[in-house]
């Protein structure tokens, strides 16, 4: 094989490497605690599939946090003293650095502990429900939210439409 043939074809598969770069979400999982959460494979999926083309070169962070510090953050960002669910902080918009880096999205900090205990209250699966807070604190960062009826309709909408497509009911359903 030439040495013009080898470059192009190497040329190729780094074109190749950054299209598909440009093309998928990026999430990098943070686990704090010891406890049973998803796999960074299934958190993909699901804010993948949540982000739809929002997704498309892409970066977000999950945090997998204690009570405790669920707590404090969601004090002092939601002024709420208590653990929660899900937070999400969607990211400043930044200049691009390059072609082949991922942009941030932002961050979605997730309490296994408040999950485990919604789940079992809801009688839900802790995956469905995984699967819920990801696609909803997905959402958030894209813009979505529940402050107004007509956006939680249409927050609410989206994600059953979403869980569906990823084998999952309606989480709003008792």
């Amino acid at each position: 094989m030439s040495v013009a043939v080898a470059r192009a074809r190497d040329s190729i598969a780094v074109r190749r490497r950054s299209d598909d770069t440009l093309r998928r979400l990026h999430v990098d999982v943070r686990r704090r605690v010891r406890t049973w959460s998803p796999t960074r494979k299934d958190i993909v999926a699901w804010a993948s599939t949540a982000l739809g083309r929002s997704a498309a070169g892409r970066q977000i962070g999950v945090s997998v946090v204690g009570p405790a510090e669920s707590r404090r953050l969601n004090a002092r960002f939601r002024g709420r003293d208590r653990p929660t669910n899900v937070l999400s902080f969607p990211a400043a918009e930044l200049p691009v650095a390059g072609a082949e880096d991922p942009s941030p999205l932002g961050d979605l900090v997730i309490c296994p502990q408040v999950l485990r205990t919604e789940a079992r209250e809801q009688n839900k699966s802790l995956r469905a429900h995984w699967a819920h807070l990801v696609v909803h604190g997905s959402l958030h960062l894209i813009g979505y939210d529940h402050e107004r009826e007509a956006d939680a309709n249409r927050m609410e909408r989206r994600e059953i439409t979403v869980l569906r497509r990823l084998g999952f009911g309606n989480p709003y359903r008792s």
